[in-house]
Parts: structure tokens; C-alpha cells; sequence
């Protein structure tokens, strides 16, 4: 498998490349135009001087040679200056024997040439219309690529400098875009390890403070999703332990003697009814609360109450119409009614009101109720209020709310808007 580099060199690499890269395409160009100014600046002052040594040969220089005396302000002191015929021999001066510079001179311009290391200039010796002499001035052409060198190297130096503040500057973009995504897997690392408390920080970066904040609302949607399935199973237990116990207590009483007829009749009511609860609370598991939701039948749903428990019913005419899953609210009434059963004294009644914005089903009884400042729906305990904690989810999952209306005696009340009061709000 092909090893992929990390961002952080990716993003260097690329930044220095580039700096690297436009340096590269500006300086040499630069440098070749470098060497040719420096150069066309030495033939204009070998020129320029060539020109005011001819203005001072005499017109018969070739028949009668001598030394010509150079004037004043030369360009340089490294000057050769030689005195040639229209052939490109040397007549005085300093140079080699024949130049063909010198010679090429006799068509009246001045002309420039490399000769043996040295840039040599030559300038015609006019002499009313015609050229007697030729006037050659060189240097060494070291000193002109010296120059050329000097400039390169200073580029070089400044090139150098360049790329070395690109790497420092690329080194801390990549640092600032690499850092965010290192966090970013370090917190899907934890997540993916069961740390929901992973939290967005803000990085500066657009779309790593965007990805942070998903990963955030994602860490915190999964430890709610957790929370609430621990919470279930945690109910669930207590859901299931009270048919299953009925159950047990009705087989081993057939046992122990009794009509066998009523006790399997009754193990079957109790089986079907638990296999009702594990059907209903499956359902509910795997988010069915939404997908079951539809208009409520309330009095067939309290004529199965009644049919299961010891309840008087009580339905008030004119009932309005609710959208609510079937599922929760039956469970909701499991919850209240065992509750009733098992903790509080008959009679027991449930009851559907009309409370204007919605529908109210009471669930109440004759115990002593619930003592002062005890939350019931705080979680399964040993005593007054096992599952309550899970009835009271699965009311707020349907938009609706189970408060306890009276505490003694007890009175638990399911509200459960209307389809519309549920669109407005």
C-alpha cells in the first residue's frame, strides 16, 4: 500500500516548491539580462573613450607611428589601447599584432568583439573623408563577468533568503491547516472510544470549525441516544417484571392445586399480555413511536384496559381527536395502572377528559399517595413509582406531558395535545 504523506509536509512541500519554483522563473531571465547590461555598459565606455583617443591621433599615425598620450578621465586604468591600420595590424600602442576588430573598424563604425579574454572596442581615425587609423580599446572581460558574478550571487543570497522565510511561513499554514484535522481525528478517535464530551473549538478555519461543530452536535446527539437506551433497558426491567412475576405466581399457584382449565387460561392472558409489552416496547426501541402515530382510539384503548385490570372507566362524550402512537400511550397506561395496582388501593379509576387544547387521561386511586417533595418520576425505585421515569419519556416523545395532578390521593394525568395545538406549537 502506497504510503500517503502527511498534510503538514504536503502543504511545506508545496508552498516551498512553489516559492522555489517562482524564484527560479524570475532569476534567471534577470540574471541573463543582468550580464548583458553589464556588459553593454562596458562597450559604451570602451566606446566613449575609444572616440576621444581618435579625436587625438594624428592623420598620419600609420606612415609616421609614435605613442599617442591618453587624456585625462578614462574609464578605467585595466585599458589596453592600441593604435591599428585599416588592415587590423597594430601600429603603436598595446594589443595583439592583428585584430580583427580593428580591421573591421575601416568601414567608418565602431564594433566590439571577445579577442583573447579581453572586450575590445574599435573606433575609426577619420581623416577629412576618409579613415587612415583605427583606435582599439580593451579590458579584460573578467572584470565585466566579475560584475555579473557579484549581482548572481547576490540573487542567489536573496533567493535563498526567499525560500527560507516561504518554508517558515508554509511550516505554520501547514501547522494551521493540519492542526484542525489532527484534532478533528483525535476527537473521532475518542468518540469512536465512547467520549461524548468532545466539544468544538475554534480554529479560524472555516470548514474545520464547521466539521468541528458537526462532530460535536454528533458526539452530543450519540451520548443522548446512549443515555436514553441505557435509560430504557434500565425501565424496560421494570416494565417486564411485574406481568412476568403475575405470571410465575398464577403457574405456581395452579401447582399447588386449583382448576388446571383457569390456571392455563390465565398463564395465557398474562403471556399474551407481556408478549404485547415486549412487542410494544421493541417498537418503541427502534423509533416505531413515529411510524405508528395515527389518530387514537381512546375508548378501545380503555376498554383494554378494563378488560386486563381491576379499573372503573370513565369517558367523557365529545372527546377531541389526538395523534399519538399507540404503542407509548398503552404503555403509559400499563405503567399507571400496575402502579395503582401494586402501590395504591382500589377503587381505581381511568377517566378521558376534554381539557380544550388537548385530551387528558387521569389514572387515579385510593392510596396514601406520594409524600412531600418525592420526585416519582425521577427513576425505578423499590417503592411508590416503578416506571414512571420511562411513561414519562414516551408521554414527551408524543408532544404531550404525565404530571401527577394530586398527590393524595394520587391522581396521574396524561395530556396529550390536539393535531392542530400540536402544528402551532
Amino acid at each position: 500500500m502506497t504510503r500517503i504523506p502527511p498534510l503538514r509536509r504536503r502543504v511545506l512541500v508545496a508552498i516551498v516548491g512553489v516559492a522555489a519554483l517562482a524564484v527560479v522563473l524570475f532569476a534567471i531571465p534577470l540574471a541573463i539580462a543582468l550580464q548583458r547590461l553589464y556588459r553593454d555598459e562596458a562597450i559604451v565606455s570602451l566606446g566613449r573613450d575609444a572616440t576621444r583617443i581618435s579625436a587625438a591621433v594624428p592623420d598620419n599615425i600609420a606612415k609616421h607611428p609614435k605613442p599617442v598620450p591618453l587624456p585625462t578621465g578614462m574609464s578605467s586604468r585595466h585599458l589596453s589601447v592600441g593604435i591599428y591600420d585599416l588592415n587590423g595590424d597594430r601600429v603603436t600602442g598595446h594589443g595583439p599584432r592583428n585584430s580583427p576588430v580593428a580591421g573591421a573598424a575601416g568601414d567608418g563604425r565602431v564594433h566590439e568583439a571577445v579577442e583573447n579574454g579581453l572586450l575590445a572596442v574599435s573606433a575609426p581615425v577619420p581623416s577629412d573623408e576618409t579613415v587612415v587609423a583605427v583606435v582599439r580599446v580593451a579590458t579584460p572581460y573578467k572584470y565585466v563577468t566579475g560584475r555579473a558574478e557579484k549581482a548572481w550571487l547576490l540573487m542567489v543570497a536573496l533567493a535563498v533568503l526567499v525560500i527560507g522565510l516561504a518554508a517558515v511561513v508554509a511550516r505554520r499554514q501547514a501547522g494551521r491547516l493540519a492542526a484542525p484535522l489532527e484534532r478533528l481525528t483525535w476527537d473521532a478517535q475518542a468518540l469512536g472510544s465512547g467520549d461524548f464530551s468532545i466539544r468544538a473549538r475554534s480554529v479560524g478555519v472555516r470548514e474545520a470549525d464547521a466539521a468541528s461543530l458537526a462532530l460535536e452536535a454528533t458526539a452530543r446527539r450519540l451520548g443522548d441516544l446512549l443515555e436514553r437506551e441505557r435509560a430504557f433497558s434500565a425501565h424496560v426491567s421494570h416494565q417486564l417484571r411485574t406481568p412476568l412475576t403475575g405470571l410465575l405466581l398464577g403457574l405456581e399457584s395452579g401447582l399447588n392445586g386449583g382448576d388446571p382449565r383457569a390456571v392455563i387460561r390465565t398463564a395465557l392472558e398474562r403471556g399474551e399480555h407481556l408478549q404485547e409489552i415486549i412487542d410494544d416496547l421493541i417498537r418503541l426501541s427502534r423509533g416505531g413511536s413515529s411510524t405508528d402515530r395515527g389518530a387514537l382510539d381512546v375508548p378501545a384503548l380503555l376498554e383494554e384496559v378494563r378488560a386486563r385490570s381491576p379499573v372503573t372507566v370513565r369517558i367523557e362524550d365529545g372527546l377531541p381527536e389526538v395523534r399519538a402512537s399507540l404503542s407509548a400511550v398503552r404503555q403509559i397506561l400499563n405503567v399507571l395502572v400496575e402502579n395503582a395496582v401494586n402501590h395504591g388501593k382500589p377503587p381505581i379509576t381511568v377517566s378521558a377528559v376534554d381539557v380544550g387544547q388537548g385530551l387528558a387521561i387521569e389514572v387515579s386511586d385510593e392510596g396514601l399517595g406520594v409524600p412531600d417533595g418525592y420526585d416519582v418520576f425521577r427513576g425505578p425505585s423499590d417503592g411508590h413509582g416503578i416506571g414512571l421515569a420511562l411513561a414519562r419519556s414516551l408521554a414527551e416523545a408524543e408532544g404531550g406531558r404525565l404530571v401527577l395532578r394530586h398527590p393524595s390521593p394520587p391522581t396521574f394525568s396524561l395530556l396529550l395535545p390536539t393535531s392542530d395545538y400540536r402544528g402551532a406549537g
